[in-house]
């Protein structure tokens, strides 16, 4: 097709902006058009090189990371220093997001497994937003808030499994 005739009939391109991109992260994807313009003002781009470490475990959190392209472990050191895998991460993942709402110490380190870009979303830019923009913060912190309890809920589905195993082999014993 003719260069000039594409254009025409291709939309404005917002499917390749960076508030498009916002809008399909699960903690995101209820705000508005309006809503993730205003996040897209008040986010950080971050590239990152192959095996480059975005936080280490014990690292006070100051925001989450949302993943535009590339892969990210997420691992622990066991009682003998050795990684222990407890997320693979790609395109559309986030992660560290509990530290938008809490200056505690991470539980789990990150690095980048190839050429990696995240957005970034800091705690200091979500409480500023809490103060001059409420009502598009809040709706922020509605679908943060969302997230965690899912995957809260999960993890504590997971555990009751778990303790149902131990119990079911322990009866059989």
């Amino acid at each position: 097709m003719n260069p000039f005739w594409s254009n025409i009939f291709r939309m404005s391109g917002y499917e390749d902006s960076l508030a498009y991109f916002l809008g399909t992260i699960p903690i995101f994807d209820a705000l508005k058009k309006k809503d993730l313009r205003f996040l897209e003002s008040m986010v950080h781009i971050r590239t990152y090189q192959m095996d480059e470490t975005i936080f280490h475990e014990g690292d006070i959190g100051s925001g989450m990371y949302c993943i535009r392209s590339g892969q990210v472990l997420i691992y622990v050191h066991d009682d003998d220093g050795k990684e222990v895998k407890h997320a693979l991460l790609g395109p559309g993942d986030f992660f560290g997001e509990v530290a938008l709402t809490a200056q505690k110490p991470r539980i789990a380190s990150a690095r980048t497994l190839e050429p990696t870009v995240l957005v970034g979303l800091f705690r200091a830019d979500m409480l500023e937003a809490v103060s001059k923009y409420p009502i598009t913060a809040s709706r922020i912190l509605l679908g943060l808030t969302r997230c965690i309890s899912d995957r809260l809920q999960y993890a504590s589905m997971k555990l009751q499994q778990q303790g149902d195993n131990s119990y079911s082999s322990k009866t059989e014993e």
